[in-house]
């Protein structure tokens, strides 16, 4: 049942341009210690076991992480890391913020590569 109703959701959902996800609330925001180089070279090989090949585009201060959804190629989460003094700090936006059992690979890989 409980499939069901995800499929249902994400099937309902559409699609959303990078631009709306980016207007979406966070999902989280958090600081590192680590570049915004190192932060979005970690977050995109933690998720390069679970989805397809995120895309990266530099900012003057930092990076925009494109992250595709698991079966398609639409955006499924952006991640904007920015840089700080002495580290980091990173916003991620998710398509399906609203959605309480939204995949968790994004959120997982973000906070995996905070320190580690």
């Amino acid at each position: 049942m409980k499939w069901a109703w995800l499929t249902a959701v994400v099937l309902l959902g559409g699609c959303a341009t990078v631009t709306d996800i980016e207007k979406s609330p966070e999902t989280m925001s958090v600081i590192s210690g680590k570049t915004p180089k190192e932060y979005s070279t970690c977050v995109v090989a933690q998720l390069s076991d679970s989805r397809g090949p995120s895309v990266i585009e530099q900012k003057h201060d930092g990076y925009r992480i494109i992250v595709p959804q698991k079966l398609s190629k639409d955006p499924a989460a952006v991640l904007i890391v920015d840089d700080r003094s002495g580290g980091s700090s990173i916003k991620v936006h998710e398509r399906l913020s609203n959605v309480p059992l939204r995949p968790a690979d994004v959120r997982q890989a973000a906070e995996k590569c905070i320190s580690g």
